[in-house]
């Protein structure tokens, strides 16, 4: 059990590597972008690539994840080579029939006289990325199926690389613009798709199984009216916005969302990657339900103060790298959309009921909720407040989310979670970030020092609000007194 935590633990972190180096190339193209990118320019690249997203999303029909089903079943074994190979063909030609798709109906639309922007003037390096992420995404899945998490990650890194080298070509010394921004995009997704489809040629077997074909999409199309509702509800409101306000707009709500996604590249995406191993590995086992109480709260204490202080020095991190002051105002949504990221990384805990009893029907329904809620708020809500209301549509849908996800869950699988101190680490949170927004002293230094205060007394003053149970308290005591021995000590626990 222990040699298999280590691996798994080892895998994970590996992984993790290649989020944040994406976190790092979008700090790197920030500066970039805000100064060769005008607001406009901007709004119609954020267009662009969340129209790319759900595309993407869609049309790979959930193949990834079937890959990994068929790979790490054991009845499936024998004839893998040719599942894949079946799989892979399948997914290339959906991708190419999908591309002369899009063309047709580019000309359909445009036959009504309504402009399409970067969609019409540049849609074969569109497309080129489109069927460059559906196939590199399958043979990385292929990849991590098997378990190779260096590979992976070094590939994912190599990608990135190659896309922040063209970008910054591009962009910056010849002056192309939102075309640099593709070309890059282009030449690191196309890089990828290549050179995993020459690596995985010995692992497949020229034969195509009619046979497996059902089964596959079976498995994978349930998963994508989850995947595209969720997204829907994530990027529905730059489309609305850019409607109804503009794509300059768009720009400024994008880059807040971006800087409040750190929370999410850092800590939420990592944590799911360990989650639900962990809880099927504890589930059925004494004091699972306790371990599954706990994490909610810690991992909630996690994410409120990162919120906290992310939130606090927003405006200042948009300065440093914005170079372009246009682009400032975008600070004033990140709060909101952090909180909303606070509730959508609960949520993962939320749904452990329905994952442990294997109930994920009701995903569905869950989420199409949440993202019709969302859209029509955005659609009453924008018009009249912009991206504001955006960002307070988010909070409230992944609130609902959440709160919707622990009631249904609980009829599968009850779990007593301390709903109590989560409730409390938000309010918490909440009071320390409000006064900032009333007041703004105009000293730098005593700004930004206070905001550090704020962020220190944080886990302090939950002291005498009873949060932190006794053994916990030994716990802290004993890392603060000896950090290796404290460590472990808190992995016993």
């Amino acid at each position: 059990m222990l040699a298999q935590l280590k691996g798994f633990l080892r895998h994970s972190i590996v992984y993790s590597i290649s989020n944040a180096a994406a976190k790092a190339m979008g700090v790197i193209l920030l500066p970039l972008y805000t100064t060769f990118l005008s607001l406009a320019d901007f709004g119609q690249l954020a267009i662009v690539e969340v129209t790319l997203v759900i595309a993407v999303e869609l049309f790979a029909l959930g193949q990834g994840p079937s890959i990994v089903m068929f790979n790490d079943t054991s009845e499936y074994k024998e004839g893998i080579k040719s599942i894949y190979f079946t799989v892979y063909s399948f997914s290339l030609a959906v991708a190419l029939g999908a591309v002369m798709l899009g063309w047709s109906v580019l000309d359909l639309v445009a036959w009504f006289s309504l402009p399409l922007g970067m969609f019409e003037s540049h849609y074969w390096v569109i497309a080129g990325i489109f069927v460059s992420r559906i196939i590199h995404g399958l043979c990385l899945d292929k990849i991590r199926a098997e378990e190779k998490s260096v590979l992976y990650t070094s590939l994912n890194l190599m990608r990135l690389l190659i896309t922040l080298l063209v970008t910054i070509y591009f962009v910056a010394y010849e002056g192309y613009g939102v075309a640099g921004v593709l070309y890059g995009n282009l030449a690191g997704d196309g890089f990828t798709a290549i050179y995993t489809s020459i690596h995985q040629v010995r692992s497949m077997s020229p034969v195509f199984r009619k046979d497996i074909l059902p089964a596959s999409v079976r498995f994978g199309i349930p998963l994508i009216f989850t995947s595209v509702a969720f997204m829907i509800l994530n990027v529905s409101d730059r489309y609305i916005i850019g409607y109804y306000r503009g794509s300059e707009e768009v720009a400024l709500y994008d880059l807040g969302y971006r800087v409040a996604g750190v929370i999410n590249m850092f800590i939420i995406m990592p944590f799911t990657l360990t989650l639900l191993p962990s809880a099927y590995k504890m589930y059925g086992k004494e004091g699972d339900k306790r371990y599954y109480s706990k994490l909610l709260t810690y991992f909630t204490f996690i994410l409120v103060w990162a919120g906290l202080a992310l939130s606090l020095y927003a405006e200042e991190l948009i300065q440093l790298f914005a170079l372009n002051k246009d682009y400032w105002p975008s600070y004033k949504v990140v709060p909101l959309v952090i909180l909303g990221y606070i509730f959508s990384g609960m949520r993962l805990v939320a749904v452990l009921g329905q994952f442990l009893t294997r109930n994920l029907k009701s995903l569905i329904p869950l989420t199409l909720s949440a993202a019709f809620m969302n859209v029509t708020l955005n659609f009453v809500f924008i018009p009249l407040y912009g991206m504001i209301a955006a960002a307070y549509t988010t909070l409230l849908s992944f609130l609902f989310l959440y709160l919707l996800s622990l009631q249904i869950s609980d009829k599968y699988y009850h779990i007593q979670f301390e709903h109590k101190k989560t409730l409390n680490l938000i309010l918490l949170g909440s009071l320390f970030y409000l006064p900032f927004v009333f007041w703004s002293p105009e000293s730098v230094l005593l700004n930004l020092s206070v905001k550090l205060l704020v962020i220190i007394a944080f886990p302090l003053v939950l002291l005498p609000l009873k949060f932190y149970e006794e053994a916990e308290l030994q716990v802290i005591k004993k890392v603060l007194r000896s950090p290796a021995a404290g460590l472990k000590e808190l992995i016993k626990k």
